[in-house]
């Protein structure tokens, strides 16, 4: 998984397949939207205006828990 944040755009992606995906997109509101691709897996989330929608002017913390990894 690999998380991105443009502050030019204010925009955040959330990558969770990594490598080169035919997607289709499905808006979930004007600000988040899903990449879906082959098989129907989740390969992305962007969000956009990203400041606002996760932290009222400031990106949270993020806590992952539980979550198996393996090192790159």
């Amino acid at each position: 998984m690999r998380i991105s944040y443009d502050s030019e755009v204010d925009a955040l992606y959330i990558r969770l397949i990594e490598g080169e995906q035919q997607c289709r997109v499905v808006q979930l509101t004007d600000e988040v939207a899903l990449n879906i691709g082959p098989n129907e897996s989740l390969v992305g989330i962007e969000i956009l205006d990203a400041r606002n929608v996760l932290g009222k002017g400031d990106l949270p913390q993020i806590v992952v828990d539980n979550l198996p990894f393996r090192a790159a």
